[in-house]
């Protein structure tokens, strides 16, 4: 019976050892997986409809709509209030950026791509080389989020 119990002892302690060594590389992958994703893309609820009225050097203002969908396509409507009553549809797939927090619209037509800076209920337009627009009129490039999932005012009336 004694000599059965220290070849046991010697294969649980050697399957231990090998069990240990082997989920350690990966725990420490994984935690290092999670600090480099923790972004908007996995930590806000960024999929919606933005609104804004952003600058135009030659009318009034920009009506931006931008619809942003689970799937990464997305769906740009602009039209150039004082200018034309004309609505551009714009669609396309967008990927998250290489800064964090960054997505870059690529449309199906065409070839220049946007960046929105993404933050909690608001998307903020980016220059072309993905830096925030500064200067007086650096408000005036924030989308913000409105709820389609909110039910119309009830009428009392009716």
């Amino acid at each position: 019976m004694r000599t059965f119990r220290q070849p046991f002892k010697r294969t649980l302690t050697v399957v231990l050892l090998l069990a240990f060594f082997s989920v350690s590389p990966v725990m420490a992958e994984t935690a290092e997986t999670k600090d480099k994703d923790h972004h908007a893309h996995n930590s806000l609820d960024w999929p919606g409809i933005y609104n804004g009225l952003t600058p135009c050097a030659d009318c009034v203002g920009v009506k931006t709509t931008l619809a942003l969908n689970k799937n990464s396509s997305y769906v740009l409507i602009t039209q150039y209030l004082g200018k034309s009553e004309r609505e551009f549809v714009e669609k396309g797939k967008f990927t998250w950026g290489d800064k964090a927090n960054t997505i870059v619209l690529t449309p199906r037509k065409g070839t220049t791509s946007q960046q929105y800076f993404v933050g909690e209920n608001v998307l903020i337009q980016l220059d072309k080389n993905g830096n925030r627009i500064s200067g007086k009129e650096a408000d005036r490039f924030i989308l913000r989020r409105t709820d389609v999932t909110d039910k119309p005012p009830s009428h009392a009336g009716h």
